[in-house]
């Protein structure tokens, strides 16, 4: 029996390690079997961590966390997700790195991201400006909540802003016309799945959009008002979700029906069919901040000199490059590159500083952190860099001087080999130097 009871305290004590919050904190312990009851039915405002145990940020902030939600107690709810062990549930808000915090306010569907400090005071800030925010909307009559509602009586179905309805008429240009991906449920306005299923579909239809820039959408058809579209694919029960995407048939939706389970699904079909983002030479400040606006990390490769590798040289750095972006297309990253020596400004402040090329970096912008690639220049040295970014672990460090640096416009690579610059020609036909040569040793 010992060796078992050392089992079990040894798993006891590294479970005690790892959890960052414990009942006895002012911080909300938050599982898939409690958020909807806690947050998505609650009035009150909410900051809610998605953390991992082992993410060292994560480590930093609980302290923190736990003091902002002392101070708040009784007037902004601070809560916490284990998305390390709760993936379904960090999943339903598009949680791709530790920490992430999320501002649960007016709509619940449809959180927003935090973009403060992680400091106790810049978090109570943070809660209180919100707070405001959600405060004079109730003044003035806005209704966050969502206006996904169906009429029990059999009506016309309904939709909210994100959930688009469907009907006989609109459906062949909406969906089957369309370059986007759709889900689209067929429902009746009876049915008890369907209406369980309502509040999960509106709100998976706000972070679908959202996460993939409306290339993906969600629709709703009742189907037994439009009977044409309904059974032209064969609808019988209710609700069936079917997945349309354009020249091909429509597949089943074989995945789970809640919120976080749609999301997945949808996130899969948008990485299954959005092109890579394209690697983009920095040529001007314009340039880069068009192509890092937006995203939550800006992917940077400083490339040796023309000189020193050629063309071909050069061509296979990009390739690499544009491998990585294809694999992490999922994320929407920013990707760019440049030539050593053609933005100093840009290296210095993350600290390149002229040698060892090819470098790379990886910075968000909205926080001016930057981490900077320790391994080899490679598929496998940026696929582990990067995916220890993603997952909180990558080691970071402030830009320099907290702003983005001074980019020079430059002429774009004619993708050809360098050139040496040409020396000027001296016509000395008419020196002798003979001559000087003995005057000088007089």
């Amino acid at each position: 029996m010992r060796p078992l009871l050392l089992g079990v305290l040894g798993c006891s004590l590294l479970l005690s390690v790892e959890a960052l919050y414990s009942p006895s904190d002012d911080v909300v312990e938050l599982t898939p079997s409690n958020f909807n009851r806690e947050v998505i039915q609650s009035d009150s405002l909410w900051l809610v961590e998605f953390y991992a145990p082992w993410c060292g940020h994560c480590r930093n902030l609980a302290p923190d966390w736990k003091k902002a939600a002392t101070a708040l107690k009784g007037i902004v709810k601070i809560g916490a997700v284990d998305a390390d062990q709760h993936k379904s549930l960090g999943g339903q808000y598009g949680v791709r790195g530790f920490p992430t915090i999320k501002i649960f306010g007016a709509n619940k569907n449809n959180p927003e991201e935090y973009q403060g400090g992680r400091t106790s005071q810049a978090i109570v800030d943070g809660a209180m400006n919100a707070l405001r925010s959600l405060v004079k909307d109730r003044l003035s009559g806005k209704s966050g909540g969502s206006s996904y509602s169906r009429q029990s009586d059999g009506g016309s179905g309904g939709s909210s802003k994100d959930v688009v309805e469907l009907t006989d008429d609109n459906f062949d240009k909406t969906v089957l016309q369309s370059d986007d991906v759709w889900l689209v449920e067929f429902f009746a306005p009876w049915c008890g799945h369907c209406k369980n299923l309502e509040p999960e579909w509106a709100a998976a239809a706000s972070a679908v959009k959202e996460q993939t820039k409306g290339k993906v959408r969600l629709g709703a058809v009742d189907a037994t008002v439009h009977q044409v579209v309904s059974s032209r694919y064969g609808i019988r029960g209710f609700p069936t979700i079917k997945i349309f995407r354009k020249g091909e048939e429509p597949e089943d939706y074989q995945g789970g029906r809640t919120r976080g389970d749609i999301i997945e699904r949808a996130l899969d079909l948008f990485s299954d069919n959005a092109p890579a983002p394209e690697l983009v030479e920095i040529l001007n400040e314009e340039l880069l901040k068009s192509t890092c606006e937006g995203s939550q990390l800006c992917v940077i490769g400083v490339l040796p000199h023309i000189l020193d590798t050629g063309a071909a040289g050069r061509n296979g750095y990009l390739e690499v490059m544009i491998k990585m972006a294809e694999k992490y297309k999922k994320k929407m990253w920013g990707w760019l590159w440049t030539e050593a020596g053609a933005q100093m400004d840009l290296e210095s402040a993350l600290g390149i500083g002229g040698f060892g090329y090819p470098a790379m970096a990886a910075i968000n912008t909205r926080k001016m952190k930057f981490a900077l690639l320790k391994g080899s220049f490679s598929e496998n040295g940026i696929h582990e860099f990067l995916r220890e970014l993603s997952v909180g672990r990558g080691s970071t460090a402030t830009l320099g001087g907290g702003v983005m640096p001074k980019i020079h416009a430059v002429e774009p690579w004619d993708g050809k080999d360098g050139q040496l610059p040409v020396e000027e020609d001296y016509d000395l036909s008419d020196v002798d130097l003979d001559e000087d040569f003995e005057k000088d040793e007089l």
